[in-house]
């Protein structure tokens, strides 16, 4: 349970005990102590953006994408973790709208193939069956 690099604390109770615990009149000071890992640095998306601008640019989503992204390090780089969140944030839903919307077109394209192809096939078949029907 304990991370690397991180050592743990042992502190002990202190107070004083005179009798039982639960008693009334008995006074106990429990210290407790925490630590304070530093907060995770904001992300910037930046790879995910631009898989999404080279592979999947919807409505120019991938680039509007990147572009916050490359804000969101730049505001990193400066100190404004704030700004760096936030356009963080903006980055990955603006990637999270162009993948789902290239995911629906791709999904529509590979039905309309296969719909095509199975109506084709059809046709085919029923040709076939007059030209062996046919025997003039």
């Amino acid at each position: 349970m304990n991370s690397e690099g991180y050592p743990s604390d042992s502190v002990p109770l202190q107070g004083r005990h005179e009798g039982f615990h639960g008693q009334p009149g008995v006074s106990t000071v429990v210290q407790c102590t925490s630590e304070s890992f530093p907060p995770e640095p904001p992300r910037d998306h930046i790879i995910w953006s631009l898989c999404c601008f080279l592979y999947s640019n919807a409505c120019c989503l991938g680039l509007a994408a990147l572009i916050f992204s490359i804000k969101a390090r730049d505001r990193k780089v400066v100190g404004d973790m704030e700004g760096a969140r936030h356009y963080g944030s903006t980055a990955r839903c603006l990637n999270i709208c162009a993948t789902v919307l290239v995911s629906i077109m791709i999904l529509i394209f590979l039905i309309t193939v296969i719909t095509v192809l199975v109506m084709a096939k059809q046709v085919a078949q029923r040709y076939t069956v007059y030209d062996n029907n046919y025997r003039g």
